[in-house]
């Protein structure tokens, strides 16, 4: 397909990349666009999903864990494995800057313009449970879909805020060990898979976006720790707003470097400070062009801060009330794998009870959208878990569970939220080995959780959360 290109954009691009380079450049849009799936690292290993994968796809070569799809063959969005969170959506080089930021359980991260969550639920993902992650987005319409996918995902130390930048830097001053800034852009890398885009593009030109990203990043390293590394993307090729917002950070604090990235794939191109004048370490930084490798364009760059983290870590008593629960609510936290620490981490909303992130600071003022991992609901004389709690749980750790064969009828059935049978056969595995929480069961594809479900005689009456069923 043919795209009218704007033509101030084309000879700018001309000019980086040179006549030879720019013809390869212009060919690669006469192409489809590139889209992609990456694995849920909470839930599935490449390995497993090769015994499972319903549709045979090639690996993305520089994602450990992403893999190719065909759109006009394959449709992610409707099979069971994605309502299971075993994976996410997502153009191949938007992978990139999630999977280059070298994110290890208990640390402290922060996704500073994440919605609607492709590089949140890596991140959560890589953390395994443990640190905190605080995934923000200033549209809180925006942000529903963050919730929803941090949900889905089953990240259990998650606190989705939507918030001015300036907000976040009062609560948390040098408090992360790691900084996602995807910055809002001009969207050059896009105008292949979205031509849409280039009209915005027309009207508001690349000096408003690398303005509005340098009032972000500001603030940004107001909240890394000495120490702490921050990575800063854009899926744009424009210089003003990638080598140029870089350069600015650099002047902002000297002790801010830009380092090399340790996976290197030989599709990248790397930095280009002579496009903006700017330090030789610009270098460090990497460029995906579509005519190089299997990606539309990305720009990112990941940043080191000089020094140590000093001083103790906070210890969370902020935020974490200390809920008195009961007895019954006990035993059953218990049954479902709850340890003690953690119950002395949840706290009630309304009815709403949730699991609070460790080492949280006070965040009282804020807009917080989901308080840490959403439990579920205490009612008058019982207690109801909710979606994302079921999302967070592994099959063989609860009381009672159904796990239905991928090509069971009842797996759709249960996901458009309708009342399923019992099923007879030996492909379901059907267990019951507790007194606890009778009748109360979690419903899977395989070993994949969905979701609850109330057993009354032969038949599974439905819990699945109606917001996200099966269309």
């Amino acid at each position: 397909m043919a795209l009218n290109l704007p033509e101030t954009f084309t000879e700018r691009i001309r000019t980086q990349l040179g006549e030879d380079d720019y013809q390869r450049f212009l060919a690669s849009y006469e192409q489809g666009s590139l889209a992609g799936i990456r694995l849920n690292r909470l839930k599935i290993t490449p390995e497993e999903w090769a015994e499972i994968d319903p549709w045979g796809l090639q690996p993305i070569p520089w994602i450990d864990n992403g893999y190719y799809y065909d759109p006009e063959r394959i449709s992610p969005a409707k099979h069971p494995y994605y309502f299971a969170g075993l994976y996410y959506i997502q153009e191949p080089s938007a992978m990139t800057p999630a999977n280059v930021l070298p994110v290890t359980p208990g640390d402290r991260v922060l996704d500073l313009c994440a919605a609607p969550g492709g590089k949140t639920t890596e991140l959560g993902a890589k953390l395994g449970g443990q640190g905190v992650l605080v995934t923000n987005d200033i549209s809180a319409t925006r942000a529903k879909a963050l919730v929803k996918n941090v949900g889905v995902f089953g990240i259990r130390n998650a606190l989705v805020v939507s918030e001015e930048p300036q907000k976040l830097a009062q609560v948390f001053p040098g408090y992360f060990d790691k900084i996602l800034i995807d910055a809002p852009c001009s969207g050059e890398g896009m105008f292949r898979r979205e031509p849409v885009i280039m009209k915005n593009w027309e009207q508001y030109g690349t000096g408003y976006y690398a303005d509005l990203q340098r009032q972000i990043v500001k603030e940004a390293l107001k909240m890394l720790r000495p120490g702490g590394m921050l990575l800063y993307s854009t899926c744009t090729f424009s210089p003003e707003e990638d080598e140029g917002t870089v350069s600015y950070m650099l002047g902002l604090d000297p002790g801010l470097h830009v380092m090399p990235v340790t996976s290197w794939y030989d599709g990248f191109d790397h930095g280009h400070p002579e496009w903006v004048n700017g330090p030789e370490e610009l270098k460090n930084c990497v460029r995906i062009w579509p005519h190089r490798m299997g990606g539309e364009g990305h720009f990112l760059a990941l940043l080191v801060k000089d020094g140590a983290e000093s001083g103790k870590r906070l210890s969370g008593r902020g935020t974490a009330r200390g809920l008195k629960l009961t007895a019954d609510e006990k035993t059953l936290f218990e049954a479902y794998g709850l340890t003690a620490p953690e119950m002395e981490r949840l706290q009630l909303v309304g009815e709403k009870m949730y699991l609070v992130p460790e080492g949280l600071p006070e965040i009282r003022g804020l807009r917080v959208l989901r308080n840490g991992l959403y439990v579920g609901d205490r009612k008058k004389g019982r207690f109801e878990f909710a979606e994302p709690f079921a999302m967070s749980l592994a099959m063989q750790d609860v009381p009672h569970y159904l796990g239905l064969s991928i090509d069971d009828p009842n797996v759709i059935r249960y996901l458009k939220c309708e009342t399923i049978e019992v099923p007879d056969g030996s492909e379901e595995v059907l267990r019951n080995d507790s007194d606890v929480d009778a009748g109360n069961y979690l419903i899977g594809v395989g070993k994949y959780p969905l979701g609850f479900g109330k057993k009354q005689g032969e038949t599974i009456k439905n819990k699945y959360f109606h917001g996200w069923r099966w269309m």
